[in-house]
């Protein structure tokens, strides 16, 4: 493919296991080139470990996947080769920050009397200031207030410290939730912010791979597939590095799975007539932005209710997972009736015309006993209901959620901050 001859230009920067360059025909993008090379503890111990170039690149560029394909706004474009990826070019923001489930490592140094395993709910946060000098220093808040970094013209305030925290704490939820389908622990996991050179705005860059988090399958510490096992070495060998190897790359194959559905599910759209097509249109494209497939279906629980209960019966038979929406305007007893004959969940998104809305919406609402079914009024909040309902099974829809709560976040702590400089 064409991508593979790109025109790289002058090192922009390197660090211990990377090194990024400058594309000549495609400004504002780099190229993230991984290398070989292990490191622990500030780099005292170092390795070189063949392969662990295209281990890290893949893990990496899968998980920047995932946040991406979720909605979190990351640096990454895409993967160019076994060992590299394009990303957007950032000025980075010298702070590690670190985001912590369960207790262990540094923390317990950090706070005797703590017994490993502790959880954190809320998820712990830290930052470090990157300094290899001082050994990376925790840093507080009002330290990184008071230091009034200035990055690619962005200079680090309130609200960009608020930004960066919430958004590392959405960043783990959604990385632990993909995990957890693969049964393993997400223990704690640290990452960075740059500043798209292009943009201006706040992105999650660097990379995440198996340097980046403690990993333990079912829970279990000596079951650990990150770098902390070749932090632990007693003395490096062939065979203690073959080890080590071994669990990077069990990481970089497992990591593919955080990519695929764990349940196939849907929203079927049962409409009263062909009249509401436009509303159901709405729920539809709502429901695809959450990668939920919808089918729409025309019955009448009025003039054909055995026809309704005989589509109903068609999609409770495959076993897929289902969210039945029902669009009836005037007098909707599609909801009501559907709720009462299935024990999937149903949900009523009436259209309201503005001369009888407020009567119509009653047929909705009041329903005899023994039913559960729920109104909701906007198309857009209908789907993002049956989202909600459907994440419970399916992380990637729950994962989209959660990234789209992050973005409404941001974009309100976003406009108060444009607001506050206007008003000044």
């Amino acid at each position: 493919p064409e991508s593979c001859f790109l025109k790289v230009g002058q090192k922009l920067n390197e660090g211990k296991t990377k090194q990024i360059f400058e594309l000549v025909d495609q400004p504002g993008l780099v190229l993230v080139q991984s290398k070989d090379q292990i490191t622990a503890g500030n780099a005292v111990r170092k390795d070189q470990m063949q392969g662990k170039a295209a281990i890290a690149n893949k893990t990496t560029s899968c998980v920047f996947q995932l946040l991406q394909e979720s909605g979190i706004k990351t640096a990454f474009v895409k993967q160019h080769s076994d060992t590299a990826f394009i990303a957007a070019h950032c000025e980075m923001i010298p702070i590690e920050w670190v985001c912590r489930r369960v207790a262990t490592g540094s923390f317990l140094k950090r706070n005797p009397g703590v017994k490993e395993g502790y959880r954190f709910s809320p998820l712990k946060m830290e930052m470090f200031f990157k300094d290899d000098a001082n050994n990376d220093p925790q840093w507080s808040e009002e330290q990184l207030l008071e230091a009034k970094l200035c990055v690619a013209g962005l200079t680090i305030g309130q609200c960009e410290l608020d930004i960066m925290s919430r958004s590392t704490v959405a960043i783990f939820e959604i990385v632990e939730k993909a995990w957890a389908t693969q049964n393993c622990t997400l223990v704690d996991m640290k990452i960075e912010f740059g500043v798209s050179v292009k943009s201006g705005e706040i992105v999650l860059a660097d990379v995440i791979d198996n340097d980046s988090w403690r990993l333990w399958p079912a829970g279990d510490r000596s079951q650990q597939k990150d770098k902390q096992m070749y932090r632990e070495l007693k003395e490096v060998t062939p065979e203690a590095m073959q080890m080590v190897k071994r669990n990077f790359e069990w990481v970089s194959e497992r990591v593919k799975l955080l990519l695929e559905p764990q349940a196939s599910s849907r929203v079927v759209l049962l409409m009263g007539s062909t009249s509401d097509v436009a509303h159901c249109e709405k729920i539809r494209k709502a429901c695809a932005s959450y990668g939920i497939p919808c089918v729409l279906r025309v019955t009448s629980a009025h003039k054909g209710p055995d026809e309704t209960l005989r589509i109903k019966a068609e999609y409770e038979g495959d076993g897929v997972p289902t969210v039945f929406v029902a669009v009836a305007g005037r007098s909707n007893c599609l909801g009501p009736v559907m709720s009462g004959n299935t024990a999937y969940p149903v949900i009523s998104c009436p259209p309201l015309t503005p001369d009888w809305g407020p009567q119509d919406v009653w047929s909705s609402l009041r329903m005899p006993s023994g039913l559960g079914c729920s109104t909701v009024l906007s198309p857009e909040a209908c789907a993002q209901f049956a989202a909600q309902i459907l994440g419970l099974r399916d992380h990637l829809v729950w994962c989209k959620l959660r990234a789209s709560m992050l973005n409404t976040w941001v974009s309100l702590k976003l406009a108060d901050k444009k607001f506050q400089a206007c008003s000044l």
